[in-house]
């Protein structure tokens, strides 16, 4: 894949960002005010803009702990707070190599109602591209059910501005909250990092309504 920043990502893996294995961090300083600055790409997001609770995800759509969260907590998360109004998730990117990055590329090329959908299958067939010798054939496939065409596919990986974009929130991330694992939330502004369950994330969310 065309990556100018290849070494920016390679030297961000080598330097062992962890990747989530549950449970509950320290009470980390930070407000939804200073979480909720302007990034380098837009936010996505689902719920209510107005809701009392704010969570902020970062996570790798190459981590298998991120996939576990969102094929096991994320649904009954909406059933129980998102859909019910009480909770805004915003999910941001977290590359710490090239295929999460060229996976999120993907999901910013796409359609913005294909956000999440696209997010949803890499998710749930990451064993599939994440670890093949070769991501591209199995990509392709995936962004495929996006819309997108070969020519499409290929633009879209090698457009330098939205890299650098999708590394820009990772930097951000770590640079000035302090994540350092997939996936990490920060729940009105308490850092919970790991794959959550429906019960951890929950006693945290339920002392802010």
């Amino acid at each position: 894949m065309t990556m100018d920043r290849r070494n920016f990502l390679a030297v961000s893996a080598a330097a062992g960002l962890a990747l989530g294995v549950g449970g509950v961090a320290p009470a980390y300083a930070l407000t939804n005010a200073d979480l909720l600055v302007p990034q380098t790409l837009p936010d996505m997001s689902m719920g209510k803009e107005d809701a009392p609770v704010t969570i902020v995800e970062y996570a790798s759509v190459i981590c298998p702990h991120c996939a576990h969260f969102h094929e096991t907590t994320l649904p009954a998360l909406k059933e129980k707070y998102i859909d019910t109004g009480k909770v805004r998730l915003i999910f941001r990117e977290f590359p710490y190599e090239n295929r999460a990055a060229a996976g999120f590329m993907l999901a910013r090329c796409a359609p913005q109602d294909k956000y999440f959908p696209l997010i949803d299958v890499l998710f749930k067939q990451q064993r599939n591209w994440a670890t093949a010798p070769d991501p591209r054939p199995p990509l392709l496939q995936i962004a495929k059910l996006a819309g997108f065409t070969q020519e499409s596919f290929e633009a879209c990986l090698k457009n330098q501005e939205l890299l650098d974009k999708v590394i820009g929130v990772y930097e951000k991330a770590t640079k000035d909250y302090g994540v350092d694992s997939t996936p990490t939330f920060f729940i009105n502004g308490e850092k919970a990092a790991g794959a959550l369950s429906i019960d951890e994330i929950s006693k945290i969310i339920d002392k802010y309504l």
